[in-house]
């Protein structure tokens, strides 16, 4: 039997292929066909182990649009909670459905959980990667701006899953990533490594914003850090993005934050409500840029 194909990390995918899906999706987005129902039939297995709002909505609709289902599944509702070994969970899960997306701590879950399955295993957020959310960032860049090859993002904030996929993508669009994060709170060393010239660190917010096409940022304290929210909002507390950071950047700028967000902590409120913040059709571009995904994956 032929090995699926997975989409654990956005290096999984070709260049060219993410742009052929990030096209794809823009193209999805501008058809709604109702009749057109490539995955009938089909089930997308979610499994849950951190809660969510926008990867659920998006994969359900996604799969609803194309005529197929979703089951969702949290610990609760699986031996995984209890315990089961991830090879026997992901061989008899993916003996009855088409497809699995899973949303988990441990980026080795869904390592191990892809390598025993016999269907695409999707990865819908772990500690280590957020590729899902990248797909819809870039495909809102595109609609905006064009093709995001040889631009300047910065990503300023915390050196967490977000930023670790921001390099993957600079990697494979081609584009310059400038970081800031607190020393405590760096990316990993050897993902810096692996993007070469494309990636530079800077100690200063100001400094990294100079000359950027889109500047990103997310939350402080992710899910099951809030126990840390006090320490970390001394550590990032002038890592904040405000307008004198985006007046730093290009004055064509976008603003980007994968939500939830925090108004006055890592973002000021006259920022992400502003011109320049497309978040609201970043977080839109989840389903549409996953409906990609689904199709790519699915369908082949």
């Amino acid at each position: 039997m032929n090995k699926p194909r997975h989409f654990i990390s956005l290096l999984d995918l070709t260049s060219d292929e993410i742009r052929a899906l990030i096209q794809r999706a823009m193209v999805l987005k501008n058809t709604r066909n109702p009749d057109f129902q490539p995955l009938k039939g089909q089930v997308l297995a979610m499994i849950f182990e951190k809660s969510s709002t926008r990867t659920r909505i998006s994969f359900e609709t996604g799969m609803t649009n194309f005529g197929g289902s979703a089951i969702f599944l949290s610990p609760r509702d699986t031996q995984l909670g209890r315990g089961e070994p991830i090879k026997d969970s992901a061989m008899v899960i993916s003996s009855m459905v088409d497809a699995i997306m899973l949303r988990t701590n441990d980026h080795a879950t869904v390592i191990e959980f892809a390598e025993h399955s016999s269907v695409p295993v999707i990865n819908g957020l772990t500690d280590l990667l957020h590729p899902c959310q990248l797909l819809a960032d870039m495909q809102t860049y595109f609609e905006h701006r064009g093709d995001i090859q040889g631009k300047t993002v910065s990503w300023i904030g915390d050196g967490n899953n977000m930023c670790h996929s921001y390099i993957n993508a600079a990697i494979q669009l081609d584009f310059n990533l400038q970081i800031a994060c607190p020393e405590s709170y760096l990316p990993d060393t050897e993902m810096i490594k692996s993007a070469g010239s494309r990636v530079q660190v800077f100690k200063s917010p100001l400094d990294a914003a100079k000359d950027s096409d889109l500047i990103v940022t997310d939350v402080w304290a992710s899910m099951g850090q809030e126990q840390e929210q006090q320490k970390r909002e001394l550590a990032f507390k002038d890592y904040q993005i405000t307008q004198e950071i985006m007046d730093n950047a290009h004055a064509d700028a976008l603003f980007m934050h994968c939500l939830p967000a925090h108004r006055g902590e890592e973002v000021a409120a006259d920022v992400i409500d502003g011109a320049q913040s497309v978040i609201y059709d970043e977080a839109e571009n989840r389903l549409h840029a996953q409906k990609a995904l689904l199709e790519l994956l699915m369908c082949a």
